[in-house]
């Protein structure tokens, strides 16, 4: 009797990660366009975002998709992202430079994650890996402005968080579209090792 390995997980985490980029789109043009929102609110926002995306993380580590690519880190970075989101709700009352911090360390990894990720696309043959290194190095770059954050106006950070937020977004759903890949009926990893232990 054949065994396949279910796609449900991968289908979820694949909605889930095109659903959490397009809140971080949609974050990130609302903090660009009202720079003046409450700093607390967006602590809370950002505190629940990091939660959700970290679950979505999880949930994509262990759906084993088919190239093993787009989750291959999310295991490390998706508990990361769950403790910074709890830190952050947590530390409602200390906000900006604390959000700042938190968001450029996520940011400057995720960035630094999609290069290799995007490197080893090209290897597979993925034509778009090139879209991925872009936004993953604009990632990176305003992850590292967040955290030594060149000028102090509260505005002005929103607006790069909103930057930011918005090339995480990008970065994120151009990974799941390009790389992510669903087969049905796929069979599940040990099945293929004891097919190939027994052909040799």
């Amino acid at each position: 009797m054949e065994r396949f390995q279910s796609t449900t997980p991968m289908k979820a985490a694949k909605i889930g990660y095109i659903v959490m980029s397009a809140i971080c789109c949609v974050l990130g043009v609302l903090f660009i366009v009202f720079p003046q929102i409450s700093v607390s609110v967006i602590g809370m926002t950002m505190g629940i975002t990091l939660i959700l995306f970290g679950v979505i993380k999880l949930i994509g580590y262990f759906s084993k998709d088919l190239y093993r690519l787009a989750f291959q880190y999310d295991l490390a970075f998706g508990i990361l992202l769950l403790a910074l989101g709890i830190a952050m709700l947590c530390r409602l009352d200390n906000v900006i430079n604390f959000i700042c911090i938190v968001l450029g360390i996520v940011f400057l990894a995720d960035g630094l994650f999609k290069i290799q990720m995007a490197m080893d696309s090209k290897t597979f043959g993925i034509r778009l890996w090139w879209l991925i290194f872009l936004f993953a190095v604009l990632t990176g770059i305003f992850g590292i402005l967040l955290i030594f954050r060149p000028a102090a106006g509260s505005q002005f950070l929103m607006i790069l968080i909103g930057i930011s937020l918005l090339c995480e977004g990008v970065l994120s759903l151009s990974t799941v579209l390009t790389v992510v890949k669903i087969i049905k009926n796929q069979e599940p990893d040990h099945i293929e090792a004891e097919f190939t232990e027994k052909k040799g």
